[in-house]
């Protein structure tokens, strides 16, 4: 088969990629638009490590492509650079130096002249943590402790109020960790963000749809309490399975006011198992602490009424491919997926382990918490019933 010829993409084809990009929508969708293979658009944006450049702007005060244009004309129609520069109203030495810098009288070319000038005045902004090698290995620390970069700003803005050199943005640290070209962390370090990947991605979109398997006498969400929707009283808890490979799983278990984490492993997905197990795990929060749980629509809960009956705490589901009205625990699975890896058995994963796993998620500063950690506001929240 013949090749095709290669193809170079102009600035308002890329503009279309970088708006599908950010509106989440897949590589090979994109590359369709202009009939091409998935890898022709990667490489675009690969080079921005899929972050958006921020578009290019030019001073007025300097020369326009459409005034190099007429300066071109001019030359070719023989006309002197002191009538160009008059009918351009800029001064004969700023035409003539622009001429002498690009090829002379004979050999000007208005576009190559003007991607020269581009091209010169391409000063990148020092990056702030290649100037602040202190702060860049702060960093770097609370990342292999798989904390966010937004996890990290917001710490480093709480810890350090007063001093700025000690802050950054997330953006900032994203922008470091995926353009390597500036050089302040090491590509490495991508390996324990939540989502492991080469470039960064859009948020608009979801990997997971609502489970909707039949569930007799569910009762809704909708019937969910006021207080348990504005999170104005604790001991409401968010709940799923997070599923390995060959048939493992364990139960993720959230608290909604305090963001505290719970994981419990699940010997099997049937319904009698899980119960069971979310019974006894139950049985180690006093009841202030555990009065209701909201679940999706998976079989598992089948036998809700039997864990209600034993714990007394309500169960409330999801409505049919709803997964949101469970954000907090769809949030924490993400998390877990450091942890957690798809395509990995859970099977061998032990209690203890999980309860370690737990205590880092409790104990990372979270954005919607003012930067204190679930683990404080747990504390905080036993005391005050104790």
């Amino acid at each position: 088969m013949k090749n095709r010829k290669r193809i170079h993409y102009t600035d308002s084809q890329k503009a279309v990629m970088w708006d599908r990009w950010q509106q989440g929508e897949p590589l090979h969708r994109i590359a369709a638009l202009f009939d091409r293979h998935a890898s022709s658009v990667r490489g675009i944006l690969m080079q921005h490590g899929g972050i958006r450049p921020p578009p290019k702007r030019r001073s007025p005060r300097v020369l326009s492509l459409t005034e190099r244009e007429e300066i071109s004309r001019g030359l070719a129609a023989g006309r002197s650079i002191r009538s160009i520069a008059t009918s351009l109203g800029r001064a004969p030495s700023t035409v003539s130096r622009e001429i002498n810098r690009n090829e002379g009288l004979e050999g000007y070319r208005a576009n190559q002249a003007d991607q020269a000038a581009w091209d010169r005045a391409r000063r990148p902004k020092p990056c702030k943590l290649a100037i602040h090698r202190a702060l860049a290995a702060e960093v770097a620390q609370k990342i292999q402790r798989q904390w966010s970069p937004e996890q990290i700003a917001g710490w480093l803005r709480r810890t350090h109020p007063d001093d700025t050199s000690r802050q950054v943005s997330h953006e900032t640290i994203y922008r470091t960790l995926y353009i390597q070209s500036r050089g302040a962390l090491k590509q490495e370090l991508l390996a324990h963000l939540r989502r492991t990947r080469a470039m960064r991605r859009s948020r608009h979109h979801t990997q997971k749809t609502g489970n909707h398997g039949r569930i007799t006498e569910a009762v809704s969400i909708s019937e969910r309490p006021a207080s348990v929707e504005d999170r104005a009283v604790p001991g409401h808890w968010e709940g799923d399975l997070l599923f390995g490979d060959r048939n493992s799983q364990i139960a993720t278990l959230v608290e909604r006011q305090t963001r505290y984490v719970m994981l419990v492993k699940v010997a099997g997905k049937d319904t009698q198992t899980v119960i069971d197990a979310l019974i006894k795990n139950a049985r180690r929060l006093p009841k202030q602490l555990y009065q209701s749980l909201t679940w999706d629509r998976g079989k598992e809960m089948a036998g809700h009424r039997r864990f209600t009956l034993a714990t007394d705490i309500q169960v409330y589901f999801c409505d049919p491919y709803h997964p949101w009205q469970r954000g907090t625990n769809e949030n924490t699975n993400g998390l877990l997926r450091q942890y957690f890896p798809k395509g990995i058995s859970l099977a061998d994963v032990s209690q203890a382990e999980l309860d370690a796993v737990a205590r880092q998620l409790n104990e990372r500063p979270r954005k919607t918490l003012g930067y204190e950690t679930p683990a404080e506001r747990y504390r905080q929240t036993v005391a005050s019933i104790g």
